[in-house]
């Protein structure tokens, strides 16, 4: 199989939508190069709620593929597949015919598909070779809240391209590890990237974690000596830091209320489509129908339970100036917390750059360049001598 050039990244993060949830989400398909800008607007303008996002994308991937613009047909079967209810058959259905797509895109690529053996089910799982000069070594690459892995492809393909092989994988909770398999989200993450070094053989590898991963991939760094490098793309530190400082206590001890939060929680998604979005997608993730397991679920996300002193490795930090979602006041604490860390690398990426929002959607492609040359300069430190096994045999 040939290696495909590198999917094109666009510039910009464009005002598609009026909710900015939705909004995001379309700019997210549009920067990972799975979507087109003209047929993103032509498409949000039929968009009146989150319920109109799948049958709206799915009519869209249908035209593309009859088309034979599969890229596009993936982008927009992804994006039917993520406005679809959680537990309804349809998101299932969704999900597959985006993982059929995805493979008719990418048919050339040298992509292997793979699962991990876990707890009785499997981790999907793909990786690529190096497709560039560089300094070998191997990459796993993880995503977040509600990410699916393929939707990640144009980084694994420039980590590739820097001359790393790369394994990129979904964890307990995240896309066909839960669809597929029914695994349900765990915060401990150290237990899957352990399942996955063991089946790659793996005694050295970097760790990038994105969107809500960059928690997860930390929390791992901390308790596996065979990562070296790690990467928080962006941090999540400590929910409650989102928090003013005076209130936390009193945060803490309203979740112990659990009749009071299954209220709280069902009132403020009544009113909020967003967030009903977002607690709809949590209890799917732990197989729950008790709201009240949404806000212990983020709490669980603490300094306590990171515990950043365990983190000995190279550590990069990568967060927009104006991220909603994981704002930078939660990279600033982290880059604190991390007081036994081999260094400490932080980028704030700016509005100026065209990369200030979540995972610098916007100008993805500097993320990347920053991303790898910062891999490269730590792989080459700490290289040990010797030929480079074959990760993959």
């Amino acid at each position: 199989m040939g290696d495909p050039e590198l999917v094109a990244l666009p510039v910009g993060f464009e005002k598609f939508h009026r909710r900015d949830f939705i909004n995001y989400q379309l700019n997210r398909a549009h920067a990972l190069g799975f979507a087109e800008r003209r047929e993103l607007f032509d498409a949000a303008a039929r968009i009146r709620s989150m319920d109109d996002g799948g049958p709206v994308f799915e009519a869209l991937s249908s035209r593309a593929a009859a088309g034979g613009r599969f890229r596009p047909a993936t982008g927009y079967a992804r994006l039917a597949e993520f406005f679809t209810p959680p537990r309804s058959r349809r998101r299932t259905e969704r999900y597959r015919r985006y993982l059929e797509l995805f493979d008719t895109a990418f048919a050339e690529a040298a992509l292997v598909r793979h699962e991990v053996p876990y707890t009785g089910a499997a981790l999907p799982a793909y990786s690529l070779p190096p497709a560039g000069p560089g300094p070998g070594g191997t990459v796993l690459l993880h995503g977040g809240f509600d990410s699916v892995i393929e939707e990640f492809f144009a980084v694994a393909q420039r980590i590739a391209a820097a001359g790393f092989d790369v394994v990129a994988f979904e964890g307990p909770g995240q896309g066909g590890a839960r669809t597929v398999h029914g695994l349900t989200a765990d915060h401990d993450w150290e237990k899957p990237v352990a399942a996955v070094l063991d089946h790659f053989r793996l005694d050295r590898a970097a760790l990038v974690g994105i969107s809500m991963g960059g928690y997860w991939a930390l929390r791992a760094a901390g308790r596996e000596p065979r990562i070296h490098q790690v990467v928080a793309w962006p941090p999540v530190y400590d929910w409650l830091h989102r928090v003013p400082p005076a209130l936390r206590a009193p945060v803490r001890a309203m979740v112990r209320h659990r009749e009071f939060m299954r209220w709280s929680v069902r009132a403020r998604a009544r009113l909020s489509p967003t967030l009903r979005a977002v607690v709809d997608q949590v209890l799917y993730l732990l197989d729950s129908d008790d709201p009240a397991d949404v806000p212990e679920w983020f709490l669980g996300m603490n300094a306590a339970h990171l515990d950043s002193a365990r983190v000995r490795q190279d550590v990069l930090l990568m967060c927009g100036e104006h991220d909603a979602f994981q704002p930078p006041a939660l990279t600033r604490a982290q880059a604190q917390a991390l007081t036994a860390a081999r260094s400490v690398t932080t980028r704030m990426f700016t509005e100026a750059e065209q990369a200030d929002q979540h995972c610098q959607m916007g100008n993805l492609d500097l993320a990347c360049q920053v991303l790898t040359t910062w891999l490269r300069h730590g792989w080459m430190d700490g290289a040990e001598s010797g030929p480079r096994p074959d990760p993959f045999p």
